[in-house]
């Protein structure tokens, strides 16, 4: 469905407009990013502190060589009381190539799941596309993971480790799956993956699919979007197909039957152009004997779960809150 036919308030159709028309000065059709453009107009929040709506943030170095950090988001100690919080790392979107857990849009979000879902919130920076392609952004998303798990005196005494669910939209959506295989081959000395929770998560493959076609002209997500990122990330040469993109493909390279793999809730637009390779990763999963969850919120687009303007908005952190407080209830059972 083209965007012009989703009806949207009047401030989101001009912030969108602006959105895509920098976008598009940005992205250069040989594949390269005008990173310098980009970041002026990445409007960001700094971490607080001082409590801002019951939610404080602080960032933390994991290796400054890469530019591997992560943003800490915990409730208000004041307002939780000291319970034992569950922990969710959380990989943000933008196509492998654009954004950071400081763009205000994902500073905002994180902030929300916090209040919310009264957990804390590790959310990741990873190295962009198409300066650092393919498994990059796995790498360090699963180094994160690592670091975690090895440096306990990072989190808060009251965040627990052993409850750890893993989480990330569009693109990070996609990282946060890679990174769950990952880890299904470690052994960790604390963390516990309990859970994977998969928003819209970034999928893809040679096949058109119905919804791209019916859904080309998002209002955040285009089809041509989508064709540009895979070329920026994906290695020289790769098509769509590849694992990374389509991970039930033909050119899978992991048996998913045979990983320890956490349960998954997967959150899906029933607008959204993605929404066909969201079911074909739903069935992959099913198929593959795994624990797996699929919640549709049939008005919402691709990222409109971050404007807090639409309605789908409060749909999709019920289903993250119903869906953890289950394998928490299932762990202190």
């Amino acid at each position: 469905m083209p965007s012009s036919v989703i009806k949207l308030p009047l401030k989101l159709r001009l912030l969108f407009a602006v959105y895509k028309f920098i976008l598009n000065l940005s992205r250069r059709q040989n594949g390269t990013v005008n990173r310098r453009l980009i970041n002026f107009f990445d409007l960001k929040n700094p971490p607080s502190k001082t409590p801002r709506n019951g939610v404080v943030s602080s960032d933390t170095v994991i290796e400054a060589s890469r530019n591997l950090w992560f943003r800490l988001y915990t409730p208000d100690t004041t307002v939780n009381g000291g319970r034992r919080l569950p922990v969710i790392v959380y990989f943000h979107g933008g196509g492998f190539a654009l954004s950071s857990p400081s763009s205000f849009a994902f500073d905002d979000w994180c902030r929300q799941l916090v209040r919310e879902l009264r957990a804390a919130v590790v959310s990741v920076n990873y190295r962009l596309a198409p300066e650092n392609r393919f498994p990059t952004q796995y790498e360090d998303g699963f180094d994160a993971l690592k670091f975690l798990d090895d440096n306990v005196d990072k989190l808060p005494v009251n965040v627990d480790q052993k409850l750890c669910f893993v989480a990330g939209d569009s693109a990070g959506g996609n990282l946060a799956h890679h990174v769950a295989v990952k880890a299904g081959e470690y052994e960790f000395s604390r963390l516990k993956l309990m859970g994977l929770i998969a928003i819209q998560p970034f999928f893809g493959g040679e096949e058109r699919t119905e919804s791209e076609i019916r859904n080309f002209g998002g209002p955040l997500l285009s089809l041509e979007d989508t064709d540009w990122y895979w070329k920026a990330f994906l290695p020289n040469g790769s098509d769509r197909d590849h694992p990374a993109a389509n991970v039930f493909g033909p050119k899978s390279t992991v048996d998913i039957s045979r990983v320890k793999y956490p349960a998954t809730l997967i959150l899906m637009g029933g607008l959204d152009i993605l929404k066909d390779w969201q079911r074909k990763y739903y069935d992959g999963l099913k198929k593959a004997g795994k624990e797996v969850d699929l919640l549709e919120d049939p008005n919402a687009f691709h990222g409109s779960y971050v404007f807090k303007e639409l309605p789908g908005s409060a749909f999709f952190v019920k289903g993250i809150h119903d869906f953890m407080q289950k394998h928490l209830n299932k762990e202190n059972c």
